[in-house]
């Protein structure tokens, strides 16, 4: 892998310095939309690599890479050769050779990994197992738009918190030190934690004095086969009004989306809190393209 190459394969070994250059590029991306001149892709074509469905990381980077100038090329896993058996390793130094950059959302973290080792062109994480970085960045964005600078609020976390999405909130706790309290039944909880992060069963205590309340669906992409079970045991670790009385007045309420009405958060809630989760989910094409930028450009002063 050449050292000069670029990537975003999670926040886990992302630091604040390069976050906050992704934030500020995301920022003037998203304020300057319609007059911004800035075209860091132009003549590059970047592959869309998707295994698992999408509708806003597909429409947001394919939207985003053509602001920047570039082609979108949206390849599903029937659409290659991985689908018959062909090691990604192969696939990368093919691919490597044709297109500019490629944006991969699969299951495994160690496909995106390798692929970015053969490929050696800037590759994104745009969801695994494991973690969700663009996920992440988006809702930091949000966040700061709406209260200022993340760094020592308090996020909650409520419902599966050994998701890829909590765990890289875990990560974004300590890179932009903050503090994170994640809510979960038992069984559910982080396998990876630091020194910003709490862990309760305690979904009342978690919310307490917390910025921001934010959850995800009870069942994630792929566990389909367990959502009776986890619909009973996540019984109980809801976004409602009662949950809302003892965070902080100002508290933001964020999903990441698909949203299940009355499962993960209440139908109620989520209408009268639909302003700022539409706005998280717009913020998905302006973070994104803040790092595709960011992986392609020096950043801009």
């Amino acid at each position: 892998m050449s050292t000069s190459t670029r990537h975003l394969l999670g926040l886990k070994d992302l630091d604040e310095k390069s976050a906050r250059e992704i934030l500020t590029l995301a920022a003037r991306y998203k304020t300057e939309r319609k007059t911004i001149s800035w075209k860091p892709l132009a003549g590059q074509t970047w592959a869309l690599i998707f295994t698992k469905s999408s509708t806003r990381t597909r429409v947001s980077f394919e939207v985003g890479v053509r602001e920047l100038g570039g082609n979108a090329l949206f390849l599903n896993g029937n659409d290659l050769q991985l689908g018959r058996g062909e090691p990604i390793a192969d696939t990368a130094r093919v691919l490597g050779r044709m297109v500019h950059g490629a944006i991969i959302r699969t299951f495994a973290q160690d496909d995106v990994e390798q692929f970015a080792r053969y490929a050696e062109i800037p590759t994104i994480n745009a969801l695994t197992d494991d973690e969700h970085p663009c996920q992440i960045l988006a809702d930091i964005q949000t966040i700061e738009e709406k209260l200022g600078p993340i760094t020592g609020r308090k996020v909650t976390f409520i419902g599966d918190c050994a998701c890829n999405v909590a765990r890289s909130w875990v990560y974004a706790a300590d890179m932009l030190k903050f503090q994170l309290t994640l809510a979960g039944p038992e069984g559910y909880l982080s396998p990876v934690t630091n020194s910003f992060v709490t862990q309760t069963h305690d979904v009342k205590e978690a919310a307490r004095d917390a910025d921001v309340l934010y959850t995800d669906v009870w069942v994630s992409m792929g566990l389909e086969a367990e959502k009776a079970k986890r619909q009973a045991i996540f019984q109980g670790y809801q976004i409602n009004h009662d949950l809302l009385k003892v965070a902080k007045k100002h508290a933001l309420v964020l999903h990441c989306l698909p949203a299940y009405r009355d499962q993960e958060i209440s139908e109620k809630i989520f209408e009268e809190r639909a302003r700022d989760i539409f706005d998280q989910a717009e913020n998905r094409l302006h973070a994104q393209k803040g790092i595709m930028h960011w992986l392609t450009e020096p950043p801009v002063a």
